[in-house]
């Protein structure tokens, strides 16, 4: 079946950068697009980033646009996301989500990871 494990989440300070990581399995990675949500305490899961299954398309919610990139390893089967000059605000779980046959904030995404715990504090 297919599992997404994501990584790399922690705590850092205001200011400071992570790598998210979410391992893919039990699906032809390359073929499906890849994206990221987080979910806050008491508010709605959020877009975060979305990668193409190529890799060659990206798209960034506004609030991360600049800070944050998202890539791909179609090799290893992982997608990254690149968090920088994170705030406080960007405290959330982070989830990775895949889907095949479209990409984007407004995709129906089929299968979720358990998410990874960021703190950003100020």
């Amino acid at each position: 079946q297919v599992q997404l494990v994501e990584s790399g989440g922690g705590l850092v300070q205001a200011g400071g950068s992570l790598r998210l990581s979410c391992a893919a399995s039990g699906l032809t990675f390359s073929s499906y697009s890849m994206a990221w949500f987080r979910q806050a305490p008491g508010k709605e899961r959020e877009f975060v980033a979305a990668i193409s299954y190529s890799g060659g398309k990206t798209y960034f919610a506004d609030s991360v646009k600049g800070r944050f990139t998202i890539s791909r390893d179609n090799t290893k089967n992982t997608v990254y996301l690149q968090m920088n000059s994170l705030k406080p605000e960007d405290t959330a779980v982070y989830y990775c989500a895949t889907v095949l046959g479209g990409w984007g904030p407004t995709s129906h995404y089929d299968y979720w990871g358990q998410g990874t715990q960021v703190t950003v504090s100020s």
